[in-house]
């Protein structure tokens, strides 16, 4: 009995006491928390964390101290990175390599050109003259030293043109210097505005008249001028005709673009210093440059017929001789040659020229043979049909029509260094 008193009194006294000892672990935890969040003396710095408001939301971007964001990492304190603990920059990349030319020698650079071969091609009806339009890539065959070119680029080309009248005026008889005067006339006539011209003549020596321009009044005026000297005694009758054609072609060498050389003359050469084997294979060798030539002795051989009076077959001959070189020089050049027997076919004559220098199709082929060692390219152009037959040409009377096509005999290659 006794004893279940006393257990009942400490059960009493137990819950008296009760309540004082949570106020005292209460007081005790606040004091705690006040003091770790109260400045200390070795954090002066330190603010005091303001309670969250009812409702408010915690801001993640806030940073702890010891860095990171709070609202993911909880208790655990991430320390900051220390720079000395970033991994070190990429080396940088090393310089180019430089070369040294040997001593002595400049900087030397490589330059390498791909061959590119471009022909002029005229057709005209061998009846008329007249230039053949509408042909296309497929109808031209182009052969390289017997070896068929791939074309690679096509187009119908009328363009304005540079041409040098190369004539000769010589005391060889005035009949031919009229020819030579009416020919050229007729040239100028059918000029335009674009087309750059000049004016030499040559007896024994050259004679520059007028320079390139494209002021054709001043051409014309300087024919009209040299018709009225045409009746006077010439200075000379000797005639250097090769050494005329080697000037005229160093002289159009220096311009760029395509050239064209119409040389008016009676062909006779008598004071060259150059032979024609040596002035053929310059003209052989010469770059955009095409040669119409006019022989001035048309009527002379119509009207002599190889009489005795006149000189006979010798001076036939001769004649005979220079119109077949200078026929050789135009076909060499893909131009051709005019021997006009009467001043009314001079008209067509010029119409022709200007025909096949402005209307023309120009075929650009890379050649199968890449190499640049200066030799000579025999070249040859053929019009095929559809079928790859030689193409056939007819009127509206469906009778058949020849035709000539006019280009290059051929080319001389670059030099590797050149």
């Amino acid at each position: 009995m006794t004893n279940l008193r006393k257990s009942r009194t400490e059960i009493h006294l137990l819950n008296i006491c009760l309540p004082f000892l949570g106020l005292a672990v209460f007081v005790l935890a606040s004091v705690d928390r006040a003091w770790s969040q109260s400045p200390t003396p070795s954090n002066p710095n330190q603010q005091q964390q303001q309670p969250a408001q009812p409702g408010q939301q915690p801001d993640q971007n806030a940073q702890p101290d010891a860095g990171g964001p709070g609202a993911d990492n909880g208790v655990i304190a991430i320390p900051k990175k220390n720079p000395s603990d970033e991994p070190p920059p990429a080396p940088p990349a090393p310089p180019e390599p430089k070369v040294k030319n040997p001593e002595g020698m400049g900087n030397v650079t490589v330059h390498i050109d791909v061959p590119e071969v471009t022909v002029d091609v005229g057709v005209l009806l061998e009846k008329t003259g007249q230039f053949v339009p509408g042909l296309k890539p497929s109808n031209f065959r182009v052969y390289e030293d017997g070896v068929e070119q791939k074309v690679e680029g096509f187009k119908r080309v009328e363009a304005p043109i540079t041409a040098l009248l190369l004539c000769e005026f010589a005391a060889r008889g005035w009949i031919f210097r009229i020819n030579m005067l009416n020919s050229a006339w007729a040239f100028t006539q059918q000029l335009r505005p674009q087309d750059f011209v000049a004016l030499e003549t040559f007896d024994l020596k050259q004679h520059i008249d007028v320079d390139f321009t494209q002021n054709h009044q001043e051409i014309q005026q300087a024919v009209q001028e040299l018709a009225m000297e045409s009746y006077a005694p010439a200075a000379f009758s000797e005639t250097s005709v090769f050494d005329a054609l080697h000037d005229a072609l160093d002289r159009l060498s220096r311009i760029p673009g395509q050239k064209y050389i119409v040389l008016i003359a009676t062909g006779i050469d008598t004071m060259s210093k150059l032979t024609f084997d040596q002035i053929y294979k310059q003209v052989k060798e010469s770059r955009d440059i095409t040669i119409y030539s006019v022989s001035t002795d048309g009527l002379v051989e119509e009207l002599t017929g190889g009489s005795p009076g006149m000189g006979g077959a010798i001076r036939d001959m001769t004649y005979l001789q220079a119109d077949n070189e200078m026929k050789s020089f135009a076909q060499a050049t893909g131009g051709q040659f005019f021997r006009p027997v009467f001043q009314g076919e001079l008209p067509d004559m010029v119409r022709n020229i200007n025909a096949n220098i402005r209307a023309k199709y120009e075929l650009i082929y890379r050649p199968t043979n890449a190499k640049q060692d200066g030799t000579y390219r025999k070249l040859q152009v053929k019009l095929v049909d559809d079928e790859g037959q030689p193409l056939r040409m007819q009127d509206q009377k469906h009778k058949p029509l020849k035709y000539d096509i006019i280009a290059r005999e051929g080319y001389r290659a670059k030099q590797e260094v050149e």
